[in-house]
């Protein structure tokens, strides 16, 4: 066999631009691994690919992680062999193969399934990454978290109360609500009303009503002017997704009023190295060995049904995380 399937996109839009093609299956190059995929993660950032919101290069293949199975490697690879079990990041996971560089993979762990490391990886390490680098989040804390019940949002809650925060939790419904209770949220906020309700709730759970020490927004647009006003003097806004569209251009000048700080923060900036990537890979798949980190998979598509998937995500229907089984 030397083709493999792959979910491409040869012009960007909506999901009638996702094809099933038949592409190359490629050799391991010189510390490359190559890996036969068993999962892959479906994201935010897949579709913003689609969109057009993030430009590449066409024929693009989409998908940011996954797990599987080391098929073969390259030369100078020693840390791998064929046979083992193995999660990884990077462009083109939605293919039956994939080439991984080193710095990009690791070992799943003794008891992890293949399904759920290929459905933490990415939003675990972005919540992971953020608690720690964006804002390091201390014990004491108060901070507020959009969209609590999408996969992102339940890692973040989790962790957060895990680090010794408290959390104030947003989503769109009562149910969604309910869920981020179960996964750790102190205080419950629907944000359907509008700002000026939601942005009065937030303040009433904070401490004289000064406001959050730090935000984490994977919304964007329609969450971000009352960002800026749930936040605390000398806060944090961490601005991390575009659910509802991207934030408009403001003025920076803006931030002065309350010197807060504002991020823009994307995951592979914080893990460009191996040694970094090994890091908080490790760190992160130990919360899920001590039970502080619960995995919420919301439903597991086979590739065919890749546009469905893709419906499911932007129509905010989902809670937890959705896994292509490849």
């Amino acid at each position: 066999m030397s083709t493999q399937k792959a979910i491409q996109i040869s012009k960007t839009g909506g999901t009638e631009v996702l094809e099933i093609n038949q592409i190359p299956i490629p050799k391991p190059q010189p510390g490359q691994i190559l890996v036969k995929a068993a999962y892959a993660g479906v994201n935010f950032i897949d579709t913003y690919f689609r969109s057009g919101l993030y430009p590449v290069q066409l024929p693009f293949t989409l998908g940011s992680e996954g797990s599987g199975t080391v098929e073969a490697v390259g030369a100078g690879v020693t840390k791998y062999i064929p046979g083992e079990q193995v999660v990884y990041y990077g462009t083109g996971s939605y293919t039956e193969y994939i080439n991984v560089p080193e710095k990009a993979i690791s070992h799943i762990p003794e008891g992890l399934k293949l399904e759920d490391a290929a459905a933490i990886l990415i939003q675990g390490l972005t919540a992971l990454t953020m608690l720690r680098e964006s804002y390091e989040v201390k014990k004491g804390d108060t901070i507020l978290i959009h969209a609590a019940a999408g996969g992102t949002g339940l890692v973040l809650v989790q962790l957060a109360k895990a680090l010794g925060a408290t959390v104030i939790a947003t989503a769109s419904s009562a149910e969604k609500l309910e869920i981020a209770k179960q996964h750790g949220a102190d205080h419950l906020v629907n944000y359907s009303g509008g700002e000026d309700e939601w942005v009065k709730e937030v303040l009433g759970y904070t401490k004289d009503g000064e406001g959050v020490e730090a935000v984490f927004d994977g919304v964007g647009k329609a969450t971000f002017e009352g960002d800026l006003k749930v936040t605390k003097r000398k806060g944090s806004v961490v601005s991390f997704g575009n659910a509802s569209g991207a934030v408009n251009p403001f003025n920076i000048g803006r931030l002065g009023d309350k010197n807060l700080k504002l991020l823009r923060p994307r995951l592979f900036g914080y893990v460009a190295t191996r040694e970094e990537f090994d890091h908080y890979t490790q760190e992160l798949f130990g919360y899920l060995k001590n039970g502080q980190l619960k995995l919420n998979i919301h439903k597991i598509y086979p590739l065919e049904d890749i546009v469905q998937a893709h419906k499911d995500l932007e129509g905010r229907v989902t809670t937890g995380k959705l896994v292509l089984k490849i």
